[in-house]
C-alpha cells in the first residue's frame, strides 16, 4: 500500500472539476474578468519594478562606483523589507477589503519607483530600495486574493498560472524596455525605473474604478444590518486573528518553509541571470537581455500549463513535475557557451521554475485560513522572500570566489564562475522544494469564498460557512490537519 503522502497526491474525482472548465469560463461576468486582470497587472507591476535592478546591475555598479556583489545588497534589502509590507497591507485588506489597500499599495510603488530614478549616490539608492520593499511586499497577497476569490472554482487552476506569470511578464517587459528605450534615452537606466512608476500608477487608477470584492460587499452589508461599528469589527478581527494563529501555527511554519524554498529557486535562477551571461559567458548586455526574454517566454508558458494541469492532477503533483523538469535542464543552463543552447536552457528551466510557481497562488489560497487569504499567503510568501533574500549575494560571493576562464576576442579572461554556483544552488533548492511539497497538505478545489471574513464573529474558524440564505452554519470542512 502506498504511503499517505503519495496516495493522496492526486485529487479525488468528486473534487476534480475540470470537466466544466469551458462552461465556467463562458459564464464569467465582465466584473470578474476585470478583477482578475487588474490583479494580474498589479503583480506585473511588482515584478517590473523589482527586476529593473537585476537588468541594470552592471550599469548601476559603474554609476555608483561599487562592485556588482556590493550592489546586490540593494536586492537583499528590498526582499528583507517586503515581509513588513505583506503584514501591513495584508491586515488592512482582510480587515477593510481588497480595493483601497491595493490602490494605496500601488501608488506607493509608483512613488518609490519614481524616486529610484532620481538618486545620485549608493546610500540613497539603498535607502529608497529598502523603503520600496515595504510597498512591494503587499502587492502579491492583495492581488492574488482579489483575483482568485471572485472566480469560480473550476477556473482557479488556470487563472492561478496566468496570474502568477504576471511576474514573468513584468520581467519580460522590463527586459524589452532595457534593450529598446534605455539605450536611446538621454536618462539611461533611470528611464526604466520611471517607466515602472508609470505602469504602477496606471494599475492603481484601474483598480480604483472597480467595485469592492463581492466577498467583502456581502460581509459589510451583513455587519451594517447588525449595527456593528468599526471599533467592534476591529476588535472581532483581532480576536479572530488570535484564534486563527492558535489553530494554524503549524501550517504557518510549513508554508513559510515551503515559500523559502520557492523563493530561493526563483531568485537563484533569475536575479543574476543577466549578470551570469555577461560576466561568465561573455555576452553583451543586449544578448543577455534577449536570452532573458526567451527564458521569460518559457516562464509564461510554464505557469499557464502547470496551473491548468493542477486542476486535473492536483496542486502538489503539478509542482513536483515542474521542479523535476528544472533539475533535468540544469546542464543545458550552465554547460554551453553559445547563445542558442543557453537560451534553450533558460526557456526550459524557467518553464519549470515558473510552472511550479504558477500553482502557488491557488495552492496557498486553498491552504490558507479562509478569512485571511491576503495576510496569510502574503506574509508566508514574503517571509520566504526574507529568508531567501541573500540569494543574490550568496551567488555573487560564490562566483567571485570560484572563478573560471573565458576567451573574449582572443584574450583569456579570469571571470566569476556563476555557472557552477548557480548549478549547485538551483539543484539543491529544487530537491528541497520537491520534498517539502510531497510531504505537505493540499485542499484541492476549496470553496474559500463561502467563508466568513475576518471581521465577522467566528471568521477565524475554518468551519464558518456563509450559505445562500445568509445563515451561518458550522461545517467540519478542513479542520486543522496541519
Amino acid at each position: 500500500m502506498a504511503p499517505q503522502f503519495l496516495s493522496n497526491l492526486m485529487p479525488k474525482k468528486e473534487a476534480n472539476t475540470t470537466a466544466s472548465l469551458l462552461p465556467a469560463i463562458r459564464s464569467l461576468k465582465s466584473i470578474q474578468i476585470a478583477h482578475f486582470w487588474v490583479g494580474w497587472l498589479a503583480w506585473t507591476c511588482d515584478s517590473l519594478d523589482f527586476f529593473t535592478v537585476s537588468l541594470t546591475l552592471s550599469t548601476l555598479a559603474k554609476q555608483f562606483n561599487v562592485t556588482t556583489a556590493t550592489l546586490t545588497t540593494s536586492i537583499t534589502l528590498t526582499l528583507l523589507f517586503r515581509s513588513v509590507g505583506a503584514i501591513i497591507f495584508g491586515i488592512l485588506s482582510d480587515r477593510f477589503g481588497r480595493k483601497w489597500p491595493l490602490v494605496c499599495n500601488l501608488l506607493l510603488c509608483c512613488v518609490f519607483s519614481l524616486a529610484s530614478g532620481f538618486v545620485n549616490t549608493y546610500p540613497q539608492f539603498l535607502a529608497v530600495r529598502s523603503i520600496f520593499g515595504i510597498a512591494m511586499g503587499g502587492i502579491w497577497g492583495l492581488a492574488s486574493s482579489s483575483a482568485l476569490e471572485n472566480l469560480p472554482v473550476e477556473v482557479r487552476g488556470l487563472a492561478s498560472g496566468i496570474l502568477q506569470e504576471g511576474y514573468a511578464c513584468g520581467y519580460l517587459i522590463a527586459a524589452v524596455i532595457n534593450i529598446t528605450v534605455v539605450p536611446r534615452s538621454p536618462y539611461g537606466w533611470r528611464s526604466l525605473f520611471w517607466f515602472g512608476a508609470g505602469v504602477s500608477f496606471l494599475s492603481a487608477c484601474l483598480c480604483s474604478l472597480l467595485p469592492e470584492s463581492e466577498v467583502f460587499l456581502r460581509a459589510k452589508a451583513v455587519e451594517r444590518a447588525r449595527g456593528a461599528t468599526t471599533t467592534q469589527k476591529t476588535k472581532i478581527f483581532m480576536h479572530e486573528t488570535k484564534e486563527m494563529l492558535k489553530l494554524h501555527w503549524k501550517l504557518c511554519i510549513y508554508v513559510v518553509l515551503l515559500m523559502s524554498g520557492f523563493n530561493f529557486l526563483a531568485h537563484g535562477s533569475q536575479d543574476l541571470y543577466p549578470t551570469y551571461l555577461e560576466e561568465t559567458k561573455g555576452f553583451s548586455s543586449y544578448d543577455a537581455s534577449i536570452a532573458t526574454i526567451i527564458g521569460n517566454c518559457g516562464a509564461i508558458a510554464g505557469g499557464a500549463v502547470a496551473g491548468y494541469s493542477s486542476q486535473y492532477i492536483g496542486r502538489r503533483l503539478a509542482i513536483v513535475l515542474c521542479v523535476l523538469l528544472v533539475g533535468a535542464f540544469i546542464p543545458l543552463w550552465i554547460l554551453p557557451d553559445t547563445f542558442g543552447p543557453l537560451s534553450a536552457g533558460a526557456f526550459f528551466v524557467q518553464f519549470g521554475v515558473q510552472g511550479a510557481w504558477g500553482v502557488i497562488p491557488i495552492q496557498l489560497a486553498e491552504l490558507s485560513p479562509p478569512a485571511f487569504r491576503a495576510t496569510f499567503p502574503g506574509v508566508a510568501y514574503q517571509l520566504g522572500n526574507m529568508i531567501s533574500s541573500a540569494s543574490s549575494q550568496i551567488e555573487a560571493t560564490g562566483a567571485h570566489s570560484l572563478r573560471t576562464y573565458i576567451t573574449v576576442n582572443g584574450i583569456v579572461k579570469n571571470v566569476p564562475d556563476y555557472a557552477t554556483v548557480q548549478g549547485i544552488f538551483i539543484g539543491t533548492v529544487a530537491a528541497y522544494v520537491v520534498l517539502m511539497t510531497l510531504f505537505g497538505p493540499e485542499h484541492h478545489s476549496s470553496h474559500f469564498e463561502k467563508h466568513k471574513t475576518a471581521f465577522e464573529e467566528g471568521g477565524g474558524q475554518d468551519s464558518a460557512i456563509v450559505h445562500d440564505d445568509d445563515e451561518i452554519r458550522e461545517e467540519d470542512e478542513k479542520g486543522s490537519d496541519v
